[in-house]
């Protein structure tokens, strides 16, 4: 009872819409953080073990991960005959482990992701050869819509922090072409994953020109200028948003509910809704969808009574979930678990409303801004 009246309570505020529009905002496409199964295998006999299922299952998308999205996504039509489609917040830049490893370490380098690809097509080609073609097809047939997610999904104030301490276990990792969690990560308030976080307001000057370079990155990776920006795990210093918009980006995802760090240790509890924002309009996530992680018994039917309230309110379902639900290069069930529960799912959805639409993000915004 709990969970269906707060299912409805997130729907109260924010923009309404008669039509029924689903939207898939998936996180953490285009970057590498676990190779393969042999560095799991390699960084765990290092004595460095992993409890997320992120640090476990997520790769960089292969060529078998995108065939069989591709094929989840097209077997199930709106009313006007169009596919699923995924927004992607993906990012367009991965370290370069090997120049990394040529300079000793000392510094942090990037590559942009056909060159990630070009590089893993040669050493793992039955994983990923073709893989970046099939990048350019989903979008070309409107399959994919990647938005931004930053240009890398790490803290580089912890990452450079560490290079400057030669910190071992952090050199294991990159020797393993990897990024996941270690212990060293958790004595630092920014946290591992978050881009953006900072403790003190000087670590936020480059926040921005990071941001700018990201956004050249992406156009020249994906091939258009994105609208929407999702921070990798969702933080982002609140005096710098405002700028977002001379870069070009005009939409902002969100969860509902945001603990957001103000630096020093300071936090501020903020509620969205649905197109707020007089600067950069909020496109608030609204269904939750982790169908590969235990703590929901039956995420199929979880989600579908998110949608369901959210429809009952006038509003859209924008369904948020991760690329590693749908990973299957460490663990093939696991790939195949996420997607049966994809497709089942949307199947339920169009069984119960004909009339649904599937749009991406930025389609959202288009319709939110056209009204405002």
């Amino acid at each position: 009872m709990k969970q269906i009246i707060a299912n409805y309570l997130k729907n109260i505020s924010g923009w309404r819409t008669h039509r029924k529009l689903v939207i898939l905002s998936v996180d953490d496409y285009g970057n590498v953080r676990l190779n393969s199964k042999s560095a799991l295998g390699n960084l765990e006999s290092s004595q460095l073990s992993f409890s997320s299922h992120f640090d476990r299952l997520d790769t960089l998308e292969t060529r078998e991960d995108l065939e069989a999205l591709y094929e989840v996504l097209s077997s199930v039509k709106d009313k006007n005959g169009r596919s699923a489609v995924f927004t992607p917040f993906a990012l367009p830049c991965n370290i370069n482990f090997e120049v990394m490893e040529e300079n000793d370490y000392q510094k942090y380098e990037y590559e942009i992701l056909p060159e990630t690809y070009k590089k893993l097509s040669a050493k793992d080609p039955k994983a990923y050869e073709g893989t970046w073609n099939l990048w350019q097809e989903g979008i070309e047939k409107g399959l994919m819509k990647p938005q931004f997610h930053g240009r890398e999904h790490f803290n580089l104030t912890i990452f450079n922090d560490l290079l400057v301490k030669r910190s071992d276990n952090l050199i294991k990792l990159l020797k393993q072409n990897s990024y996941v969690s270690i212990p060293e990560h958790k004595v630092y308030r920014q946290g591992w994953t978050a881009a953006y976080s900072f403790e003190e307001l000087g670590e936020t000057e480059d926040f921005l020109s990071n941001v700018e370079d990201g956004l050249k990155a992406f156009k020249k990776v994906y091939g258009y200028t994105p609208s929407v920006f999702t921070p990798p795990a969702q933080q982002f210093p609140l005096h710098l948003e405002n700028e977002l918009e001379s870069l070009g980006l005009k939409y902002l995802d969100r969860p509902r509910s945001l603990k957001r760090h103000l630096g020093n240790g300071e936090y501020q509890i903020e509620k969205h809704s649905l197109g707020d924002g007089d600067v950069m309009t909020e496109l608030v996530r609204n269904v939750v969808f982790e169908p590969t992680t235990s703590r929901v018994s039956d995420w199929v039917h979880y989600s579908f009574k998110q949608v369901e309230a959210a429809f009952h309110m006038k509003k859209p379902a924008n369904i948020s979930s991760h690329r590693v639900n749908f990973c299957g290069h460490i663990d093939e069930n696991n790939r195949k678990v996420g997607l049966a529960a994809l497709k089942q799912l949307l199947n339920k959805i169009v069984k119960r409303w004909p009339e649904v639409e599937f749009i991406s993000a930025e389609d959202l915004g288009d319709a939110i801004h056209k009204t405002k």
